[in-house]
């Protein structure tokens, strides 16, 4: 933990943290998760910081593992790849995303009172951001003896979420479409940001110059300077 890259350890403890604490709670009779975890907007029960504060909350112990697992494994190759603000950002972006995604999906079922907790969006955007910057590196998959390229990897998970999520006859209680998100989100930021600078403006965003302002002189203007 001690070379670990603050954002990422932060992300860690604070995970752990959390998971402790709704561990403790339950035993008085208090539920975080009704709290903390993302709800369907309709519900009486959601709540403006849900879309933050899920991605902080496990349904057990399990989930948690994997969870931080990844954010182990590819959380500081990131970081000091980006640096603490850049990864910082991105994590948070993908969680949200993730969030909507889900919160869309609700809308269009039409579901009543549902609740979604777990770092996995955010997760999901940091494989698919590992992926996009180090394509070739091999990877292992548990019981799979063979190396897989971490582009490849991604494109299976990317394509097993969707399966899963389409499929009428799943029983799990996965948020596979917010996976889906937190991967969608992280592309479109990660494109953004390679290509961002690129992207000429309309002239109309760019504001106009009057010609008069244009053409005036300066060269008679005194300058100063803020010490």
């Amino acid at each position: 933990m001690r070379n670990l890259p603050v954002i990422t350890k932060s992300l860690l403890i604070a995970n752990v943290v959390m998971w402790l604490l709704t561990v403790l709670f339950k035993q008085y009779g208090i539920y975080l998760v009704n709290y903390l975890g993302l709800f369907y907007y309709p519900s009486p029960y959601f709540h403006w910081w849900q879309p933050l504060t899920y991605m902080f909350m496990h349904a057990n112990f399990s989930h948690l593992f994997f969870n931080m697992f990844a954010v182990l494994m590819f959380g500081p190759v990131l970081e000091q790849k980006w640096g603490t603000t850049k990864f910082l950002i991105y994590y948070i972006i993908c969680g949200l995303g993730a969030g909507l995604v889900q919160e869309l999906v609700w809308a269009m079922m039409g579901t009543g009172v549902a609740v979604t907790i777990g770092a996995s969006g955010a997760v999901f955007g940091i494989l698919l951001a590992f992926g996009w910057l180090f394509p070739d590196v091999p990877m292992f998959i548990f019981f799979i003896p063979i190396p897989i390229r971490a582009r490849t990897l991604v494109i299976i998970y990317a394509v097993v979420e969707i399966f899963a999520g389409i499929n009428p006859f799943h029983t799990d209680n996965v948020a596979h479409f917010a996976h889906l998100g937190g991967m969608l989100f992280g592309l479109i930021l990660l494109l953004w940001w390679q290509y961002g600078h690129k992207i000429k403006l309309p002239r109309i965003f760019k504001g106009k110059k009057n010609d008069n302002e244009r053409n005036k002189d300066y060269s008679d203007y005194h300058y100063h300077r803020s010490v």
